[in-house]
């Protein structure tokens, strides 16, 4: 049976730590048999009656921006309605008309559209890098330029502008919070220190600070970095989102495109690249999150099941000992049984018990094939 029908994340486990959009990459990682662990790292709040966004507008409307620069549909959008809210929209909307529209992806342009204005340009990588650019190839001496942010300062963006000699207004539409319900964001960092998930998504680098802050306050920031650097596959939509992690020295995947579709197709290459296939006893053995391919066909492992296949994947065909074994049981105590228990359970899960021997009074083995090297080492 070939394990594709499965899906190419089946058996994986991957924290999601988005706030918007998260249902639709929980839905897209799904569809390809992905089990999702969700933790919303921050939350949005919008900023319609805020002194910061209600001045910056009032600014632009008594002084107009030569170019307006849109960086998400969301804020854009929240701009709009905030304005409409304070009796100012039209006067925002003519400002804006008058304005050199620039749009950083296809939904920021739809929602400038929506909102009955045109774009001049949009980046066809739909990066801020690329903006800025084009803005400083035109030159941007004596040039009112608005910025509408996303949540947290542009790196490098604004003082670049400035440095070229433009007067930048910034507009924070909304910011981001920590969530109201931390207790979702603390079970994704137990997970991640005790790798039961084989990945974690970030959409922003807020999400980034966030979960390494939380993880700080209850002081397992060490051990989180540790699971990150080692085991835990860190996916990031795009390098500035990446930023916060890298500079920790923990590596990153990031598509080409940052779009979720793209950063689903990064997990969809990446996780099961990490499981190796064994052979063992005339079947084929792959090992992944929560689950094990048993000649293709997916088979469901318990967590105790999978700390023992994993302890005797470590040196296959060598004999373990049920000391090692008992070891790494998770709250198994001092009682040997405990092993002899759980091994069971694990071959009725594995559905073929011979994967399994049982070599007297010493341990047990993984039964590689003889044509395997038996002194060879399980890396995933």
């Amino acid at each position: 049976m070939d394990g594709s029908q499965h899906g190419p994340l089946a058996g994986f486990t991957i924290g999601v730590t988005a706030a918007r959009r998260a249902d639709e990459l929980g839905t897209l990682l799904k569809r390809r048999g992905g089990s999702v662990v969700h933790a919303p790292a921050l939350r949005i709040v919008q900023l319609a009656d805020d002194a910061e966004l209600l001045s910056a507008t009032k600014e632009l409307i008594a002084r107009a921006p030569d170019v307006v620069v849109a960086t998400t549909a969301i804020g854009f959008r929240g701009w709009v309605e905030a304005a409409d809210g304070w009796g100012r929209g039209e006067e925002l909307l003519t400002c804006l008309r008058g304005a050199e529209l620039l749009a950083r992806g296809p939904k920021v342009k739809g929602a400038i559209r929506a909102a009955g204005l045109t774009e001049e340009w949009s980046p066809t990588s739909e990066s801020m890098a690329e903006v800025l650019d084009r803005l400083l190839g035109e030159g941007v001496e004596g040039r009112r330029i608005a910025l509408q942010l996303h949540g947290e300062p542009l790196p490098g963006f604004v003082e670049a502008l400035r440095a070229g000699g433009a007067d930048v207004v910034v507009v924070p539409v909304y910011r981001w919070m920590p969530p109201e319900d931390i207790a979702p964001v603390d079970r994704l960092i137990d997970a991640t220190v005790a790798r039961a998930v084989d990945a974690v998504t970030f959409t922003s680098a807020p999400a980034v600070a966030s979960l390494l802050a939380r993880a700080e306050e209850r002081g397992r920031l060490p051990d989180l970095l540790a699971a990150l650097h080692h085991d835990v596959l860190a996916a990031c939509v795009g390098p500035v989102t990446a930023l916060p992690l890298q500079t920790r020295g923990i590596d990153t995947v990031q598509p080409e495109r940052f779009r979720l579709g793209p950063l689903v197709q990064v997990l969809c290459q990446e996780l099961p690249a990490r499981a190796r296939p064994l052979p063992v006893a005339g079947h084929t053995l792959e090992i992944r999150g929560h689950a094990v391919l048993v000649d293709g066909v997916l088979r469901p492992v318990p967590p105790a099941g999978m700390a023992l296949l994993k302890t005797l994947v470590r040196r296959p065909g060598w004999v373990v000992p049920r000391a090692e074994l008992l070891r790494a049981l998770p709250g198994a105590g001092r009682d040997e049984h405990a092993v002899e228990t759980a091994m069971a359970r694990l071959r009725t899960s594995l559905g073929t018990p011979k994967l399994i021997t049982t070599v007297v009074k010493r341990g047990y083995r993984l039964a590689l094939d003889p044509s395997a090297s038996a002194d060879s080492t399980y890396g995933g």
